[in-house]
């Protein structure tokens, strides 16, 4: 917190909740925390504990989490916010109904390059918005020989790589450009099977292991969505594309440092192209508070900014939206993944209705 000079809260570790007592116990001693529990519902009584921190599986969003707000607690939730839009709006009516801070770790929101991006857009500089494009491809269960663990499992997890990853450039597609209206989702199951972690048979495969989204906006723009698990190559790759009338930008979390901007009417015309913009000036998000200009920011960095806009927030008494993303904008997100696999069970396009 003391990058973010001077900082707005010096947060107290009060305590860390797990299921394995033994590891909670290390990880409350490693970090820091005053003590530990094995049971949220102990930890909340806790009134020195002033925000809930869901960092848990999915199926553990929902419950613990509208528990800590009906205990007067701020609450900071893992993404996706829920495992359906049903169980998402159950959360939003709690904190809205409780009156607490809340907010959706959508960290992608907080990459300097990220919010650059939307400054430019809605300075109006790009102009009309026609096209958003995003990809985001990893490639760790390939192998069919690799366990069906809880992100794999529909009851535990909601979703596959829809949820996991997908959430994240559904996010980034309204954060940047708005709300879409209209969608059509393709789901793709490649590995139906897979050994059971305990090693006792094998498990089927219920959740998408990729899939792929039309979107249309509410302001005209059209957009395509993917995500996937299975392309080799690709660590941790996620990439976005806009396009307006007078220019495009283009972004790769590989390389989140830069962003690659293209102005239409740049003269002269015979070196026009894509500029790569170093983000790294004390002009730029965040940067007043880190290093000299081209010494780099990392992965990390955007949970640092992300706590630090919460923390303030709730010290300050400011709006967590509109750049933070709140339990409505985790509600919205939920809505358009449901009305994905909605559409590729039907075939047909699907409203999106709030």
């Amino acid at each position: 917190p003391y990058m973010m000079y001077p900082p707005v809260a010096i947060p107290r570790l009060v305590a860390v909740c797990g299921r394995n007592e033994e590891a909670t116990a290390e990880a409350a001693r490693r970090y820091g925390y005053e003590g530990y529990y094995t049971d949220w519902r102990k930890m909340l009584e806790n009134p020195n504990i002033q925000v809930f921190d869901n960092g848990g599986p999915n199926d553990a969003h929902a419950v613990p989490s509208i528990a800590a707000v009906q205990a007067g607690k701020h609450v900071f939730c893992e993404k996706p916010l829920a495992r359906t839009a049903e169980e998402a709006k159950s959360m939003l009516d709690a904190v809205n109904k409780a009156g607490v801070k809340h907010m959706v770790a959508f960290n992608y929101r907080f990459v300097p390059a990220i919010v650059q991006a939307r400054k430019i857009i809605e300075s109006g500089a790009l102009g009309r918005i026609f096209h958003f494009r995003a990809s985001y491809l990893q490639e760790w269960i390939i192998d069919p020989n690799f366990p069906k663990i809880w992100r794999l499992d529909k009851s535990v997890a909601g979703s596959g790589a829809l949820g996991d990853l997908g959430a994240h450039v559904i996010d980034l597609g309204r954060f940047l450009v708005g709300e879409p209206k209209r969608v059509m989702g393709m789901t793709k199951t490649f590995i139906e099977e897979r050994p059971l972690p305990d090693g006792s048979g094998m498990g089927k495969v219920d959740v998408d292991d990729a899939f792929v989204a039309l979107l249309e906006f509410e302001n005209g723009a059209i957009g395509t969505v993917e995500a996937s698990r299975f392309c080799h190559g690709h660590k941790n790759y996620e990439v976005l594309e806009i396009n307006g009338e007078n220019g495009s930008i283009r972004f790769n979390l590989e390389r989140l440092n830069e962003l690659d901007v293209f102005w239409a009417d740049e003269n002269p015309k015979e070196t026009r192209g894509f500029h790569n913009t170093l983000i790294s000036e004390g002009y730029h998000p965040y940067w007043e508070n880190w290093w000299p200009h081209g010494h780099m920011l990392g992965w990390e960095h955007s949970f640092v900014h992300e706590f630090h806009h919460f923390f303030n927030a709730i010290v300050n008494k400011t709006n967590v939206a509109p750049y933070g993303a709140t339990f409505e904008d985790g509600y919205r997100n939920a809505v358009i993944c449901d009305a994905i696999v909605a559409s590729a069970q039907s075939g047909r396009s699907v409203d999106i209705k709030y």
